[in-house]
């Protein structure tokens, strides 16, 4: 919390600007500021609570700068805004805080409310209270002191969140006219603003449309239900609507799993009795329809990571399933048609991962040639490729593995020749990698390798040639593999051009350091480098002349004339001497 005063500071300084509008009259970017303040302060994370703690305190801010205060410490005085006080946009911005504050709080109670139903009855309240306060916003904008953008948003607001009421207590007529009102004003004010603002009010529209498909479709739409599923698949629908239409979809299809009791794959039928295994089954048609017609990559990704994420919950359906049969000793047929059921949902996950991971490879194959072209660009390298083709593989891997299917030749048979396309391509893009670092002989082996995979796949595509109808085009790769063998040999013969031209007599290259050739002029990268070869050190040991020693040998064998005569000799003092030595008299 502490945090976030620092910023708040600064959206309010940014507020007054948007607040007050030159001779039009008071003026308020309502939807502006509401988005600015929730992005800036916990709705980014989905934390209510943080920013109804942001409007408490803007609240307090406000009502003290305009000395509008409720009573004292000691005594609560309720007051109201009145038209005749709006002489500051700021009135307005207390009345738009307190509906903010509302709203926040009931969208907190919402989060909670799926693990305490209790607090739904509250979630209500605060609703209300939040469009309460957003019809007080209205009507002081009704005034003549209040230009006319200020009115329209206003207006729209006040929509909204009648109709996020009338949704909450399931009145889908009322909300649908609601957000439908509250749509046509932004619709409206996005043609009339700046390509910045108009931004801001579609994606308005954009959050309320979801709304309103859901309301038609519970009011008896039936072709709502189309545009809801797309939407779920292509991200929309985020937020409040992320649950109802998530339970809204399921519902439809457990009615026609009722019908639905087995699938047929591989020449054999396959009971289903797991209801997610059904409503998956179901949709997996769907899935793949709208992942066939996504309009980019980002959305075509986004689809495969839902499909993937359902099928994942699917196989831990089964698997459990599988585990309470087992405990209950259930018969062996019953055992094996679980078993193969949840074979069939890991054959669907893998070969999605595959396809996910070969669209992925596709796109960075184009980006790949687009920086090959310019030179300037900072593209992908073979090296990411070759991790998905790494993926691509242990996929196929895992897929020849699956129970039930280790006697299916033919099945066994399609995988080997995938593992060999998609080898051949992480081989090429291995030899690619070589050829950036101008390694030439080890890339040429790794195109005469691809080459090998590329001719196995044509000898064994006759007896497949429905299996290779998904896979990338061998033929272009072999295409591709000889013009690259050309080019690599012709840069390998100049580069060793360049190499011959460096090794000239005045380049050559030895461990000779600088100070030994001072005359001689020689080119030689090293000096420049971190670790230069100046002197040599530690320097190499010079003999030098030795200090010499004197041995005196005949020192032992010389006589020396006595000196008894000329040493002092000391008389004897007696009592007396050696009583005047004890007391120092004598020294």
């Amino acid at each position: 919390m502490a945090a976030d005063k620092p910023n708040e500071a600064k959206v309010s300084l940014g507020d007054e600007n948007k607040e007050n509008l030159p001779d039009g009259g008071l003026g308020l970017e309502i939807l502006q500021i509401i988005k600015e303040s929730q992005q800036q302060h916990g709705l980014r994370h989905g934390d209510y609570q943080r920013y109804r703690g942001y409007c408490s305190r803007r609240l307090r801010r406000l009502r003290k700068t305009l000395g509008f205060k409720m009573g004292n410490r000691h005594k609560f005085v309720g007051k109201k805004i009145t038209e005749e006080m709006l002489t500051d946009s700021r009135y307005l911005l207390l009345v738009l805080m307190e509906a903010e504050r509302a709203w926040s709080y009931a969208m907190q109670l919402k989060q909670e409310a799926n693990t305490e139903p209790r607090k739904r009855f509250h979630l209500l309240a605060r609703l209300r209270k939040a469009a309460k306060h957003s019809e007080r916003l209205e009507k002081l904008c009704e005034s003549h002191r209040v230009d006319a953008k200020t009115k329209l948003e206003a207006q729209a607001y006040t929509a909204y969140l009648s109709g996020m009421v009338e949704f909450e207590l399931q009145e889908w007529k009322r909300a649908m006219e609601a957000f439908n009102k509250c749509k046509t004003i932004y619709e409206k004010l996005a043609s009339a603003f700046t390509e910045e603002m108009a931004a801001l009010y579609r994606q308005r529209v954009d959050e309320i449309s979801p709304n309103i498909r859901y309301c038609a479709y519970n009011i008896g739409d039936q072709n709502a239900i189309n545009d809801l599923m797309q939407m779920r698949l292509t991200g929309g629908g985020g937020g409040m609507m992320a649950e109802k239409l998530e339970a809204l979809i399921t519902q439809a299809r457990t009615k026609q799993a009722a019908t639905m009791s087995e699938v047929e794959w591989r020449g054999r039928s396959v009971p289903v009795k797991v209801d997610k295994a059904r409503i998956f089954l179901l949709g997996l048609a769907d899935n793949e329809a709208a992942i066939a017609q996504a309009a980019n990559e980002e959305t075509k990704e986004h689809l495969y990571e839902t499909l993937l994420a359902e099928c994942r919950d699917t196989i831990q359906a089964v698997r459990e399933e599988l585990k309470t049969e087992v405990v209950r000793s259930c018969s062996k047929s019953v055992l094996e048609n679980l078993l193969f059921c949840g074979s069939y949902l890991t054959y669907i996950k893998l070969c999605t991962l595959v396809k996910r991971n070969e669209s992925m490879a596709h796109t960075l194959q184009v980006q790949l040639k687009e920086t090959g072209a310019d030179e300037s660009k900072r593209g992908p390298r073979p090296q990411d490729l070759i991790r998905l083709y790494d993926i691509i593989l242990q996929s196929l891997a895992e897929l020849s593995t699956l129970p039930g299917l280790e006697d299916d030749h033919v099945f066994q048979k399609e995988v080997s020749l995938k593992t060999l396309v998609y080898k051949a391509y992480r081989c090429f893009f291995i030899a690619q990698s070589y050829v950036l670092v101008k390694k030439w002989s080890e890339a040429l082996v790794l195109y005469e390798r691809v080459l090998k995979y590329a001719k196995e796949v044509q000898s064994k595509a006759k007896s497949l040639s429905s299996s290779l109808k998904d896979l990338p085009d061998v033929q272009e790769l072999i295409a591709e593999v000889n013009a690259e063998k050309y080019s690599l040999q012709a840069a390998a013969i100049l580069d060793k051009d360049e190499t011959a031209e460096v090794t000239a007599p005045h380049q050559l290259k030895d461990n000779t350091p600088l100070c030994e050739h001072l005359e001689t002029f020689r080119i030689d990268s090293a000096l420049v480098g971190k670790h230069p070869n100046l002197v040599p050190f530690p320097p190499d040991f010079q003999p030098i002349p030795c200090k010499p020693l004197f041995f005196d040998l005949a020192l032992n064998h010389v006589t020396f004339p006595p000196l008894d005569d000329k040493v002092e000799q000391k008389g004897k003092g007696g009592l007396t001497g050696y009583i005047k030595g004890i007391f120092g008299f004598g020294s």
